[in-house]
């Protein structure tokens, strides 16, 4: 079956040629007729099966098809185009993955595309905006700042696409997807593409989509049977040694690598390159010019190895990636299915290993039975593992509710409780008051001042960095005034009592006569939450 065949326009299978693709995947040879014909779609496809184009294609045509019936009916409408499709992506490398497609694959159609994501400036995406734009790829944080400052009018919205919809609920995106929900016209096509199912999604699927058609490219919570698949038993300490030997043993390069935390994965970059092999860590408190650095070295092959945590490496779209290495093994089963699925994409053959301690065993246990199967397990000679040493507590990464570094204890699922977390899966503050044009510190206990951890997991100010052609983007760490219904009446009253003349940037001012109307962001911001 070629692209042509499925009802795609000659333009968008010409682009598609030239981007190297002559047959559709399984998942695109379903998909695409499914969203030809106007419908909702339930569509459950691992990573790596080709699932972006499974929905930027027909989106891509509809979008063509009914501009150029508008075009030749009545006169085009005055000032610039409304948005009329929406792609939701858990995070920014994703968002940026997606949009690159969208170019890429439109490049012969008059349509405008851009990318909305947090940790850099907003200003070039409000400008982009102006202009006029008919598709947005964007993260649930930005896209709502956009909102709330009404610099974005999604009341034209034709088609909505929830992509890895099982991953913004695990990052506790839901309340914002609501959000989202609420300022869509109720006309509207609706997509949810998801690599896992569970009772969350399929609540989301019941609220979201009208009679949906359903594809299951494979069973659920799978791994592609073209990754070889393998455990390595290793004492927690010689992780590295092991790590350094298979990567010069094989001579292997672009080897993706999986931590739990973002500083294990700083640590084990660093050690890595002190032994001699080029590393780099990506993570959510990365800049985001260090994170594309990086992934641009690791795509052109220049970069040996890329050591991510499991947020951080989503987006990453690399064709025959050869191997993927779980440093540390995944808090959360599924994860093992997503990491994994960085290789082995549509058909090809990959390798993934596995770094197995004492500390694990529960949740190598935890893996396999998800997966329906026993992984291989391999002693390499001179690694053998040491039986006198005891297991130790695993400091929890992605599902801690509190804490620093991903390190908290909590490993709860409650989803619908959870807080909607930054670029490593780590929960932002609960609640923000409104936003200011300036950004100013929180106040967190004791009165000292909180930043709050911009969407993509980066406590900094926001620059005007551009993301990929497009300029998306938006400023790094948001900040509002302290909190208000605190737990400790009193304390508000001994802050005043030792500091008699508040600073300006403690929180917003209050309004006074002839004084300059505060920014609309300010006014506009003030009802959002993050729980």
């Amino acid at each position: 079956m070629s692209f042509s065949e499925l009802g795609l326009s000659e333009k968008i299978v010409r682009a598609v040629a030239e981007q190297g693709y002559t047959s559709p995947t399984p998942i695109q040879a379903q998909a695409i007729p499914a969203v030809l014909k106007g419908g909702d779609l339930l569509a459950g496809a691992q990573t790596g099966t080709g699932k972006t184009a499974g929905f930027t294609l027909p989106m891509l045509h509809l979008l063509s098809e009914s501009a150029a019936a508008r075009a030749a009916g009545n006169a085009p409408r005055p000032g610039k185009p409304p948005v009329r499709a929406l792609v939701l992506t858990p995070t920014r490398e994703l968002a940026a993955q997606v949009e690159e497609s969208v170019r890429n694959y439109g490049k012969y159609l008059r349509l405008r595309s851009m990318v909305m994501f947090g940790g850099v400036g907003i200003n070039p995406q409000i400008e982009q905006l102006k202009r006029g734009v008919d598709i947005v790829v964007a993260t649930p944080g930005r896209l709502l700042d956009h909102v709330a400052q009404r610099t974005v009018d999604l009341s034209q919205v034709e088609l909505l696409v929830l992509d890895e919809a099982d991953r913004m609920l695990d990052m506790g995106f839901i309340h914002d997807i609501r959000k989202i929900l609420n300022v869509l016209p109720a006309k509207r096509q609706n997509l949810l593409f998801s690599a896992t199912f569970s009772d969350d999604i399929r609540a989301l699927a019941d609220r979201l989509l009208n009679n949906p058609a359903s594809i299951e490219v494979a069973r659920r919570n799978t791994t592609a049977e073209t990754v070889d698949q393998r455990v390595y038993p290793v004492d927690r300490e010689r992780k590295r040694e092991l790590l350094a030997h298979l990567v010069r043993q094989h001579d292997w390069h672009q080897v993706l690598v999986f931590t739990r935390t973002k500083h294990g994965a700083n640590r084990l970059a660093e050690q890595l390159t002190k032994d001699g092999l080029s590393a780099l860590a990506i993570h959510g408190n990365k800049s985001q010019s260090a994170r594309t650095r990086a992934l641009s070295e690791f795509k052109a092959g220049t970069l040996r190895l890329l050591v991510a945590t499991d947020i951080a490496a989503r987006g990453i779209d690399i064709d025959q990636l050869p191997h993927v290495v779980n440093f540390d093994l995944p808090n959360v089963p599924e994860d093992y299915v997503h990491r994994i699925g960085r290789t082995g994409r549509a058909g090809a053959e990959g390798e993934a290993i596995s770094l197995v301690c004492v500390d694990e065993h529960a949740l190598l246990r935890d893996i396999e039975r998800l997966i329906k199967r026993k992984i291989e397990q391999t002693v390499l000679p001179g690694f053998e593992v040491d039986p006198s040493i005891a297991p130790e507590p695993i400091q929890k990464g992605r599902q801690q509710r509190g804490g620093g570094q991903g390190q908290g204890q909590g490993q709860g699922r409650g989803r619908s409780q959870a807080r909607p977390a930054n670029a490593d899966g780590e929960p932002a503050q609960r609640a923000r008051a409104p936003r200011q044009t300036q950004d100013a510190p929180r106040q967190g206990q004791g009165g000292q001042p909180r930043q709050r951890q911009a969407e993509g997991g980066q406590r900094r100010g926001g620059g005007n960095g551009n993301a990929g052609n497009h300029g998306g983007g938006n400023g790094g760490a948001r900040s509002g005034a302290p909190r208000q219904g605190s737990q400790e009446p009193a304390r508000g009253q001994q802050r005043a009592a030792a500091q008699p003349a508040r600073q300006p940037h403690d929180a917003a001012p209050a309004p006074a006569r002839n004084r300059r109307p505060a920014p609309q962001a300010a006014l506009l911001g003030g009802n959002r939450n993050r729980d």
